[in-house]
Parts: structure tokens; sequence; C-alpha cells
């Protein structure tokens, strides 16, 4: 039975279409609207507020955090700066994903990841020999996303805290309403955007506090549903939907790297040594086995696994699909094989419709080859990083029909 989240008790009163979901064993709603259009349109064009508190969220400490963290996740650790947040991989033995998410460093000895499934066994698994501390702080820190184009304003407004010069994957502490609260310049739309991290037991009070400060930016409770639309929108990839947990994963097929999730760049270069790493590096060389792609659609939206085809060929398990507002279509994520990829890529044409998002150093300063692609606010800074691009393939057919894509990585 899910239970309500720190916010709960103001999201319910909100929530006037009672649709929910589980997440995490938490109740997240999915549109606060019979429908999410408005939802999706403050994520785009004013303020959204998400409530993200069912992440797992770890805190690591220690002489040897630092260590922990470089021998897990893919990329170089050792790198990170505090005030510094990486998006990043984390693989097994044989070098297939287990999960992605964010880390940030808030002192020389400490951490806190986040994690879309369950980490802490692994964590503990890979701490052995270290002075290190590994604490589940999911119910005990709140998460709100605050995304779109005004949210900055509003954080700077609602905020005290130096919001003003925060830059594109860092973190820093200030207090909202008298409670202390960590606002990292992160998100998973594509756009501007924010994460508040706060006290579970003050949560209300920094909500109300936001709300407040947001009336003159237009800001608005939004759902899982405008959050997946946006995310799709800007090319983001979601567990259990475009990937599988190597762990759970019931045949090899369902099992990926780095490199054929678009995330290649990610894997360091330069480091000596991280769980999966011969593996992973192996793979990245070799080829990848297909590579993940865009895709919009004229026909109906679903998360349901679906085929389709481009330049006639078969896109696999096209995934992740929801209603586009943006384009007016619906949009969504597949697997294609490298001969389909390469083809599109040498007849890429583009159309005036397009969206590429920005941000300065993605996923943190581009440690290991050149940066890399996030899930985040890509919102205006110096390199462009992630670019999502919708175009017409030669030749389409049923399901999915009118079928455009454009390269995740």
């Amino acid at each position: 039975m899910p239970i309500g989240t720190a916010f709960h008790e103001r999201t319910f009163s909100l929530c006037e279409s009672l649709n929910y979901r589980e997440w995490s064993g938490f109740y997240a709603v999915s549109s606060y609207e019979p429908h999410h259009e408005h939802e999706y349109n403050a994520i785009r064009n004013a303020s959204a507020l998400i409530d993200i508190s069912p992440l797992y969220k770890y805190r690591i400490t220690g002489k040897d955090a630092e260590r922990l963290v470089d021998r897990i996740i893919t990329r170089n650790a050792q790198k990170m700066q505090v005030g510094q947040v990486y998006y990043t991989p984390w693989c097994d033995e044989h070098g297939k994903v287990i999960d992605d998410g964010t880390v940030s460093r808030l002192a020389e000895d400490t951490f806190r990841w986040t994690a879309a499934d369950p980490s802490i066994r692994w964590f503990h698994q890979n701490a052995r020999g270290l002075d290190v501390t590994i604490e589940d702080i999911s119910e005990e820190t709140a998460a709100l996303a605050l995304q779109g184009p005004t949210s900055g304003g509003l954080l700077m407004k609602a905020a005290e805290a130096d919001v003003e010069n925060l830059k594109y994957f860092r973190v820093t502490s200030g207090t909202i309403a008298g409670v202390p609260v960590d606002i990292s310049r992160t998100g998973y739309t594509g756009d501007l955007g924010y994460e508040v991290w706060m006290p579970w037991d003050r949560a209300i009070t920094v909500w109300d506090a936001m709300v407040r400060a947001g009336e003159a930016f237009d800001v608005h409770a939004a759902g899982m549903l405008a959050l997946d639309v946006a995310r799709i929108e800007a090319g983001l990839l979601m567990i259990d939907v475009d990937f599988n947990n190597a762990k759970r994963a019931q045949i090899e097929a369902q099992k990926y790297t780095p490199s054929e999730m678009g995330l290649g760049r990610l894997v360091s270069k330069d480091k000596a040594r991280f769980v999966g790493r011969r593996r992973s590096r192996t793979s990245a060389s070799a080829g990848t086995r297909a590579r993940s792609w865009g895709s919009s659609s004229t026909g109906a939206a679903s998360r349901r696994c679906t085929t389709g085809r481009a330049a006639g060929d078969a896109v696999d398990g096209v995934s992740g699909g929801g209603a586009g507002v943006l384009r007016g279509q619906a949009g969504g994520k597949g697997d294609v094989d490298d001969v389909v990829a390469g083809a599109q890529e040498d007849d890429r044409a583009g159309d005036d419709r397009s969206r590429v998002f920005r941000g300065g150093d993605a996923a943190g300063d581009g440690d290991d080859g050149g940066g890399g692609a996030a899930p985040g606010a890509g919102d205006g800074g110096e390199d462009a990083v992630l670019q999502s691009t919708a175009e017409d393939a030669d030749a389409v057919s049923d399901p999915v029909t009118a079928l455009r894509l454009c390269a995740f990585a």
C-alpha cells in the first residue's frame, strides 16, 4: 500500500483528477487535472513544482567516500569539486548498466547520491575495506523539482541563497522560510530548472513559501505525465521504460552498456579502475549493438513497447511514449541498429521546430573525454551538449506513422 510523501498534504488537495501512481512505495500524482496539458505548459512557459521525494537518496561520508564513489560510477570522481553534481551511470561487473542518477559533492568527504532503484546493498558490497558510512536518507530528505523558464526568478525571490550565480550542474546551500535547503541546478525536463532538497519534516513550510513566491511567476504543481512528456522531448532516459536494471534483466538482450544507451561519453578514459571498467570500455571500442534514438508520431501515445520503421529498417522497441504538446505529436524513444543510425546521421535535414538544449559542462565538467549528455536543465549555458532534433525519415509504416528520428547521443 503506497503512502504519501512529505508534500502529500498539499498535493492531495490540489489533485482534482485523483489520478495517482505508485512510485517506490509512495503516492505520486500522475496529473492534477483530467489532462496534463496545463501542467506541461507550466514546465515550458512558466514554473512547475514537481514532487520528486520518492527518489532513493543516499548520503556517503567518511575518509574514503570519494574512493567508494569513484569505484562505482563510470566517471572520474577524483576530479569532482565540492558543490558540483555529476550525472552518471553505474555498472555491474560485466559492464552492464545497473542504474543512473546524480551524485552531488556537498563537502570533501560528503556525497548525496540519488537513484531510481534501491542501491544500498550494491554500495555496501563495493565498500569493503573502505572507511566510509553509507546512509539511506530517502525518508529523511524531501525533494522538489522547480522547472521552467521563470524558475530562477522564483527561487531568487523565495530563497536566501546565491541562486543567480548557480551554474549548471552545481549545488549550493541556503534557506527557504528559515528551513535549511540545498539547491541544485538540475532537473529532468530539458528546460531551466532546479531541485530543492530539504528535511522531510519541514517540507510543507518550503512548499508554502515557494507557492507564495511563485504567484508572480505563474507557478503550478505538475505531475508525472507532464514530466514524462518533457523528459521524452529532451531525450532523457527512464529506468524500466527505456532501459533495464542489469541485475533484474531476464535475458542478455535486456542488458545495456553505457555506450548502447548513448552514454559512452560518460565512461572515463583516464580512471584506473571502476566496477565494469574492462567490459564497458571493450564494448565502447568495439561499437554498440544498438543506439537510443528519439521519435515522434502522429499515432497514439503509450508507454508500452511497440515497433516502427525508419528508412525501411525496423526500429526495435519504441518506448517511453507520451502525448507530445510542444510538437502536437506523440513522442517516444527506441533502439536502432547502428546501420540505421548511421544512415540517418548522414542524411540529417532537421526542421524549424527542433529544440536544442544547451548547458555549460553538462553532467559535471567534462572530466573524462568531452563532458556528457545528462538529464538536466539544459538552459542556455556556453556549450551545446545535448541536442534533440526532429527529422523526417525516408520511409515510415504503421503502427508508428510519420516516424522521425533524432540522435540521442
